[in-house]
């Protein structure tokens, strides 16, 4: 890295979304010679496909529109790049594919009650998962044809599901939830999927209110969740959650540290970029950037902020993604309806 102090300076402000901008997508696999592809959802029921142009410049390429019938929540692309997943307020996850040059929508999956908020491709990319208004997490198996077939209705959270998230390497799934709880789900061997653990304040140092996002780092051994409590809390997951336990007193997920102070409002997006730098987004329109301090590893972990960047936006920032071709480069999307990219210079994993 660069020397001297880190700075996170906006290189670009997409615009086009007529109204706020929810939740952000790169695509993993833009394909050979291709450069970054961002995906953008918002509350005007569309999608916009960002890519760069050889010169720098950041044009939408595709408006995906016409399908959903209210705000798209959230979005995801599959692991080989090829397909989009859409979850709308309408109720309904939308699958996208690229071919011929445009995106068709080629297949919807139907089930919830009401408003889907969050959409993950496990790491194989032959599992969905969906969470919903209604409480309940779905488990959809992808199915030659774009058939797709729920496996698993998972109940247990007791109030609105903001987020669910796939593990990188193990078969478990996370979901965060109004009901300030974190749970782990994995099935136990027979396709019979269930909770193995249930992350709270009381029993393991967790959120004492609304908990909006989840992510792994690369490796997959510390999670970062973040609440409308003003805090974010990094988990060591290093433990294979997706194995069957038998017994009283095995090993589990457990709270490493908790780092507050510095948002002066609810948290609602939290990422690990693969350099190890976290980025956060919040109600305060501001966007704060952390990383491990390596020298006192002796006390365990310690985690300290790089910098806040102050009125990143106008209004919330609702979501903040790191681009995995290029992990200096963050996107951030707020309800001012903007989608910006920033690039972070300096020395920042001292």
């Amino acid at each position: 890295m660069d020397g001297g102090a880190a700075e996170l300076r906006e290189t670009h402000r997409l615009t086009g979304h007529a109204d706020r901008a929810w939740s952000l997508a790169w695509n993993p696999n833009p394909g050979p010679g291709a450069g970054p592809v961002l995906a953008s959802c918002g509350g005007d029921k569309t999608v916009r496909i960002w890519k760069r142009a050889p010169d720098g410049v950041w044009d939408c390429s595709d408006v995906l529109d016409g399908v959903h019938e209210r705000t798209v929540r959230s979005c995801a692309w599959s692991p080989d790049g090829k397909l989009l997943a859409t979850a709308s307020f309408d109720g309904t996850t939308a699958i996208w594919e690229y071919s011929g040059g445009d995106f068709e929508c080629v297949a919807t999956l139907e089930g919830h009650d009401n408003e889907v908020k969050s959409v993950s491709w496990s790491q194989s990319g032959s599992l969905l998962a969906t969470c919903s208004r209604d409480k309940a997490v779905w488990i959809w198996e992808v199915q030659p044809g774009n058939e797709h077939e729920c496996v698993a209705v998972l109940q247990g959270h007791t109030q609105d599901v903001k987020m669910v998230q796939w593990h990188p390497v193990l078969s478990v799934l996370v979901s965060v939830s109004y009901d300030n709880t974190i749970r782990v789900w994995a099935d136990d061997g027979d396709d019979d999927w269930h909770c193995v653990q249930t992350l709270t304040e009381a029993d393991n140092g967790g959120h004492s209110s609304t908990v909006w996002s989840v992510s792994f780092n690369q490796k997959g051994d510390r999670m970062v969740t973040c609440s409308d409590d003003c805090t974010l809390k990094i988990w060591d997951t290093s433990v294979d959650l997706s194995q069957p336990t038998t017994g009283e007193g095995h090993e589990s997920w457990r709270h490493l540290s908790t780092l507050s102070g510095h948002h002066g409002r609810t948290i609602f997006s939290a990422h690990w970029s693969s350099e190890d730098v976290i980025a956060s987004g919040a109600g305060d329109d501001a966007i704060c950037l952390y990383a491990e301090e390596k020298s006192t590893m002796v006390e365990g972990p310690l985690y300290r902020l790089i910098l806040k960047k102050e009125k990143a936006h106008d209004m919330d920032v609702n979501c903040v993604r790191w681009c995995p071709q290029d992990p200096r480069v963050l996107a951030s999307a707020s309800d001012d309806g903007t989608v910006k990219l920033w690039e972070l210079r300096g020395n920042v994993l001292e």
